[in-house]
């Protein structure tokens, strides 16, 4: 009976952004197991911030596992914590409360940097390379560099042997800042896998002694490089088979009122991102235009052309955005908009 690896991954207590943290454990079964064959953990609740020493047992329960590519017989766990009875859920745990339907679909484009040394990969050192223009997309050692495009590649396969739904991948505007794009059938699954996905991505990295930065502006506000963001495409069943101009305006109606609840959930520092520069709209605004990358939500001319009918791409998450806080907050303000 082989012995399989099971690498239990949670978020810890810290905030505003939580830390993935992770831990093996080795069970025999017969062959790959299912969800439900998996136990209930134990773990130190005072090293994460998510309980005090003198009462320190917290619990981690599986809701979704992955193949691990990278070990023989190795599974990736993701977990939620609960408190020590194993039954309810750890103040901390982003994930039990949230809204969730299977048939409202989201897509998540989540930008990052690799960084090194206190830099992007490939800043000279005291510097900056030349300005943004040949590095989104780009191909060649001067604009992408050897090692970010090796990790990148490494990355995907490994996402895709993990079977997490990965739609894309490419260079993005800034030096040393690329992307990867997720689709996922509920805010539950998409969200698993963009967390999972990061988990894998910062774990690779160890190997090349590079660290993942998520900030969303990591090289400030006042120099002239992007941010990153984490846009959220979503589309509901009623959107993708029925739609219609009226229903649409109803819908922005409410993004749009609900501008202050999406901006608290969609990432720390935001303002440092969304000035009104780089392809963002201001914090303090919700606009939506056709094809308009400035934006808080483009509309595609794909779903115009098709009657109003499709999926729309919020533009404000960030890239430390929680995806568990974002999913669900775009589907409660769906949900307050009634059908015609």
């Amino acid at each position: 009976m082989p012995k399989f690896k099971l690498e239990y991954i949670w978020l810890d207590g810290y905030t505003p952004v939580p830390n993935l943290r992770s831990k093996t454990q080795l069970k025999d079964f017969d062959s790959f197991p299912t969800l439900e064959q998996l136990p209930n953990w134990g773990f130190d609740g005072s090293s994460t911030q998510q309980a005090e020493g003198r009462s320190s047992d917290c619990v981690l329960k599986p809701v979704a596992l992955y193949p691990d590519g990278s070990r023989n017989n190795g599974i990736l766990v993701m977990c939620e914590v609960m408190m020590p009875d194993g039954v309810t859920p750890h103040p901390s745990n982003s994930r039990a409360t949230i809204l969730d339907d299977a048939d409202t679909w989201f897509g998540f484009e989540q930008e990052y940097f690799l960084w090194e040394d206190g830099a992007p990969l490939g800043f000279p050192k005291g510097g900056y390379p030349g300005p943004q223009g040949p590095y989104y997309c780009g191909v060649g050692f001067s604009n992408v560099g050897d090692v970010a495009r090796q990790i990148v590649e490494e990355h995907l396969e490994l996402c895709l042997e993990a079977g997490i739904n990965h739609e894309g991948i490419n260079a993005e505007v800034a030096k040393g800042q690329w992307e990867f794009q997720i689709f996922g059938k509920g805010s539950k699954t998409c969200a698993d896998q963009i967390w999972v996905a990061r988990y894998i991505l910062n774990r690779l990295c160890e190997s090349y002694g590079v660290d993942v930065n998520y900030h969303c502006k990591p090289l400030g506000k006042d120099l002239d490089w992007n941010g990153s963001g984490m846009h959220c495409n979503f589309s509901t069943k009623y959107m993708r088979e029925t739609g219609g101009k009226e229903y649409f305006e109803a819908l922005m109606a409410a993004f749009g009122k609900n501008l202050d609840e999406h901006i608290a959930v969609y990432g720390p520092d935001n303002h440092m991102r969304l000035t009104g520069l780089h392809e963002t709209q201001s914090i303090d605004k919700f606009t939506y235009g056709i094809a308009d990358r400035g934006s808080s939500v483009r509309v595609p001319h794909s779903f115009i052309n098709a009657g109003y009918k499709g999926y729309l791409e919020d533009r404000r998450p960030n890239s430390q955005g929680d995806p568990y806080q974002i999913a669900s907050r775009v589907l409660k303000t769906i949900s307050e908009v009634p059908l015609p």
